[in-house]
């Protein structure tokens, strides 16, 4: 006989687990199913996000930011050594480990929150409103039945055509995250974030790096202007970056040879040990067996949702990146609490004119609401302000200097209507912004309020001072 659950959630990573939990804190009888295993065959809740996408990646950045720093800048500070020495097979061993904290993290949360955890693969199984079944393929199957289904299943690298991943020498973001030598000569194609961060890794770890990217700008979601910065710091760092490029056969051996064209429609040819391929990723709705239930989907493999996040059928919904919207684990997890607080009677929210963008390269790169290209061709009346870190205390003390922050405010309210940042922690800063266009404050909010001095923070209140040409320190 089926369990019965108020709900049952497929897939536990950002949006799939967050939901559960936030569920059964409302008081539902909640189950969450996952299919994600370790080595051993154990349990490993999280998703993508986890197991192979932001978790181990921030590790190996964090690993090799230090690598980079006791190779090149310790000696700055005073710090002197000598036979430094790149023990990789402990770097990955300890991104691993990162990894299994918070698999064990969220398995205590289920624990704790009284969320009902299935270890396997989840999918329709028949059902109507209010009785969905759901069957769980493990050892041994089981059924579930729900009043209310959310669908998290995530997404999927997508591949090159012609050059599928056999994470060997054509790697996606899973194998690029396990390369057991640094190889000499990397390939790259996407200078998208996975593409940037993964390249940032192993240009630090000693590896020749070389992006293409089939865009004729390079990071034409950003602000063309910290786009540019960027280009310029990632260049003078190492990083060969080919915008405009046009792809053609891809061939292996004892190594990979890619054909393509360049920004002229030049022929060019890469040959590389190893070629990381992040080209996008694919809502993972197959194996959901949607159409056993008619649950409507999309010629791309989306889910097709409204603004609340509700499929076509009465009680099922989906978040994360099996829907509309961008694929990242903190728009998936605030979707799966307003889907919970919905399901709850209560008033769920997303705001997407606020979800933070972040690219964790050395310096990092974030912004939340309109580029100036967005607001100029919307015909948006602005002002902008900046302010660079060159002249931040703070930023003079840590040795890292590049970038600045910028603001961009109505012309008339002041409302504040974007903030890009390329600088250091900019990750962390990206915060305030967010919060006070929340708030739908001003520039002048933010610059009349008191920032602790020395901190990065100051560049936030001095580019807003900035706006009014009102700046102090620069």
């Amino acid at each position: 006989m089926a369990k019965l659950f108020d709900v049952v959630v497929i897939g536990a990573g950002p949006g799939g687990y967050i939901a559960a939990i936030r569920a059964a804190q409302l008081g539902l009888a909640t189950a969450c199913i996952d299919e994600w295993k370790t080595a051993d065959g154990k349990p490993a809740p999280g998703g993508t996000c986890t197991n192979v996408g932001c978790i181990p990646s921030k590790a190996l950045l964090q690993s090799s930011e230090n690598y980079h720093h006791a190779a090149h800048a310790f000696s700055d500070h005073g710090i002197q050594i000598k036979g430094l020495a790149l023990d990789l097979a402990q770097m990955l061993r300890r991104k691993d480990k990162v990894v299994r904290q918070n698999n064990e993290g969220i398995l205590f949360l289920f624990k704790k929150n009284k969320v009902a955890f299935y270890h396997g693969r989840g999918s329709f199984a028949g059902g109507k409103a209010g009785a969905w079944d759901i069957k769980v393929a493990g050892k041994p199957d089981e059924t579930l039945s729900a009043k209310h289904v959310i669908v998290a299943t995530g997404s999927t690298p997508r591949a090159l055509p012609g050059a599928a991943f056999d994470d060997k020498l054509i790697l996606d973001n899973d194998g690029a995250l396990a390369i057991p030598e640094v190889p000499k000569r990397l390939g790259v194609i996407g200078a998208g974030v996975i593409g940037l961060e993964m390249g940032s890794v192993w240009r630090r770890l000693g590896a020749e790096v070389v992006i293409l990217e089939a865009l004729p700008a390079f990071l034409g979601a950003a602000d063309e202007q910290v786009a540019r910065e960027a280009l310029k710091i990632f260049t003078k760092q190492g990083l060969g970056i080919h915008t405009g490029v046009k792809v053609g056969k891809v061939t292996t051996g004892r190594d990979v040879r890619v054909e393509y064209a360049d920004g002229v429609g030049k022929a060019q040819t890469l040959t590389v040990d190893k070629l990381i391929v992040s080209i996008g990723r694919m809502p993972n709705t197959e194996g959901l067996n949607a159409g056993a239930v008619g649950l409507k989907v999309d010629e791309r493999g989306f889910i097709a949702v409204d603004d609340e996040c509700r499929t076509n059928l009465p009680n099922v919904w989906a978040v994360g990146d099996v829907v509309r919207g961008p694929m990242l684990a903190h728009k998936a997890e605030e979707e799966g609490v307003a889907v919970a607080e919905h399901i709850a009677g209560k008033h769920g929210h997303v705001d997407f004119n606020t979800i933070p963008w972040v690219i964790y390269t050395s310096p990092e790169i974030a912004w939340v609401g309109k580029t100036e290209q967005q607001l100029r061709s919307e015909g948006v009346r602005y002002k902008a302000g900046q302010f660079p870190f060159m002249a931040n205390g703070r930023a003079r003390a840590l040795g890292d200097t590049a970038g600045f922050v910028k603001f961009l405010a109505d012309e008339k309210t002041d409302r504040i209507l974007g903030v890009h940042i390329i600088g250091p922690m900019a990750s962390e800063t990206i915060a305030e912004a967010v919060v006070a266009m929340e708030f739908r404050a001003s520039a002048e909010d933010i610059a009349l309020i008191c920032h602790a001095h020395p901190s990065l923070s100051e560049a936030m209140k001095e580019a807003a001072l900035a706006v009014a040409q009102r700046s102090l320190n620069v």
